[in-house]
């Protein structure tokens, strides 16, 4: 069978669409798990009996282990086979979450939040990968990474509902035990219906395990660092030097992945100015709508005195505005226009939400000061999210595609740690600066004093989305062409019998 019938084949095949259900399932479920937690992490710390020094590892323990190991998963699927990769990590991922949910020790749910993370990592690659490799043409590529980038943008929103909804009917288990039927059910689907790319014992390369510690190493450091920083604060000893050896780690992975005959990350595929200037879209991106839901759920719930649910729920117009945005809009237009025309524009509404926030008062009215600003800022995610996953791997080799995937997941979640750390600070700061000459004592002035803090922390993640269009602007100059879609899948061949350090 000739590759043209093999790729013709493949166009008409109608189990793709219900493949791009799975991989859409498996990504809502990794990303919504980075918040879910969240919301019911009080009652589970009372529970179990978690000090208030060691709570934050709940959430720390995933991050970690999900930033950490992510450019290993990502290689893992292109040298054993995506499919087999995102079946173990589905299945692993049911079996954290089933440790976490019957966890009667608090080190017992660290290590099961840990494990999540760890089986997550090897899980979000292959799905952008299989997906990459499953949609080639151009305007169902489009259709497939404007849903995928939908539930990217929205999954975290949704992640902060279903929390509160469970937490507030069930108990905070539930936020782990919901994870099991969808990722066995998913993982059953996933086994029926994507393809089998098994990679042959005889024709894998090695894996580059001095890479594998130089990065992953570099990575975790780094996460760990931001983590860190929420409580510990910026100049403390422990997070500058997380930082610092972090960095230093990804700067001789960078020396020695340049000299390896099989790197872990083929530098070519960071070189691209599309790809790079995608990642760096999304990772700060991130870290603006990262800070905007810490400080939205603490506004709703402790300043306007939402229930868990309502706060959740105050979420969902967001989350339908990044739907309609990625699906509607940037599938739509994604082959007719440059992708910089939809990342650009994308980045500037959401700074204008973040502008509009940074008007907020303890008594400002829902419906007129966070719902206007949810829009926006969902409208312009969905822009951003949908073409940066897509040129993550456009034109990509397939045995390269994990390894692409996950560059854009990793600015993804080190954006979002970067985030959350960042922007706590400043507000934490602000807010103690302008407490110090009014009465704390007041539960009013006190409110207001956290509104402030919230208002000039919006205010940096506005400046953040606004040096990012520049960033994009600069560097993102893809354009469609007719049958680009096809690139990669047109030459496997080539791609494998290429060194993998060759420019391509």
């Amino acid at each position: 069978m000739s590759l043209q019938h093999a790729q013709d084949e493949q166009a008409v095949d109608p189990r793709r669409w219900w493949a791009l259900a799975v991989i859409a399932i498996a990504q809502l479920m990794i990303v919504l798990d980075a918040t879910i937690v969240n919301i019911a992490l009080p009652s589970a710390q009372k529970d179990l009996g978690i000090s208030d020094g060691n709570r934050q590892w709940v959430i720390t323990a995933y991050t970690l282990a999900f930033g950490g190991l992510l450019l290993l998963g990502g290689r893992i699927g292109d040298l054993f086979g995506r499919k087999r990769t995102f079946l173990i990590g589905l299945l692993g991922f049911a079996l954290a979450s089933a440790i976490g949910g019957f966890a009667t020790e608090p080190w017992m749910l660290f290590g099961a939040r840990a494990l999540q993370g760890a089986f997550g990592a090897l899980l979000a690659p292959s799905a952008l990968s299989l997906l990459s490799t499953t949609f080639t043409d151009a305007k169902e590529r489009a259709t497939a990474f404007g849903i995928f980038g939908a539930l990217a943008g929205g999954g975290a929103a949704i992640g902060l509902i279903m929390g509160g909804l469970l937490t507030e009917y069930l108990n905070w288990r539930w936020c782990l035990f919901v994870n099991i039927p969808i990722a066995i059910g998913a993982a059953l689907a996933a086994y029926a219906l994507l393809k089998r790319d098994h990679v042959a014992k005889g024709h894998r390369v090695k894996l580059d395990l001095p890479g594998a510690v130089l990065g992953c190493g570099g990575l975790l450091l780094i996460v760990f660092g931001t983590s860190e920083a929420v409580s510990r604060g910026w100049g403390d000893w422990l997070v500058l030097t997380s930082l610092c050896v972090g960095v230093a780690l990804l700067f001789v992975f960078v020396l020695f992945e340049r000299r390896t005959d099989h790197p872990l990350l083929p530098l070519h595929i960071v070189s691209d100015r599309n790809r790079g200037g995608g990642a760096i879209a999304v990772g700060l991106a991130v870290i603006g709508m990262f800070g905007l839901f810490l400080f939205l759920t603490y506004y709703m719930q402790v300043v306007k005195g939402f229930s868990p649910v309502m706060a959740g729920v105050s979420f969902l117009p967001m989350t339908a505005a990044i739907i309609i945005s990625a699906t509607g809009i940037a599938a739509n237009l994604m082959t007719r226009v440059p992708s910089r025309a939809l990342v650009v524009p994308g980045l500037l509404l959401g700074a204008g939400g973040m502008a509009w926030l940074t008007q907020m008062k303890v008594d400002s009215p829902y419906a007129t000061m966070v719902l206007p600003a949810e829009l926006l800022l969902g409208f312009g995610m969905g822009l951003v999210f949908m073409p940066s996953l897509s040129l993550a791997t456009l034109g990509v080799a397939p045995n390269e595609t994990g390894a692409a995937s996950a560059i854009i997941n990793s600015a993804q979640q080190v954006g979002g740690s970067i985030g959350v750390a960042l922007l706590n600070t400043i507000a934490a700061s602000a807010t103690a600066t302008w407490l110090a000459t009014r009465n704390a004592a007041d539960p009013l002035v006190l409110k207001q004093g956290q509104v402030h803090g919230y208002a000039i922390a919006t205010t940096v993640a506005m400046g953040i989305l606004l040096v990012a269009a520049v960033i994009a602007f600069l560097m993102i100059d893809h354009r469609p062409a007719p049958g680009e879609a096809g690139s990669a899948a047109a030459e496997p061949a080539q791609a494998t019998a290429r060194p993998a350090a060759e420019p391509r």
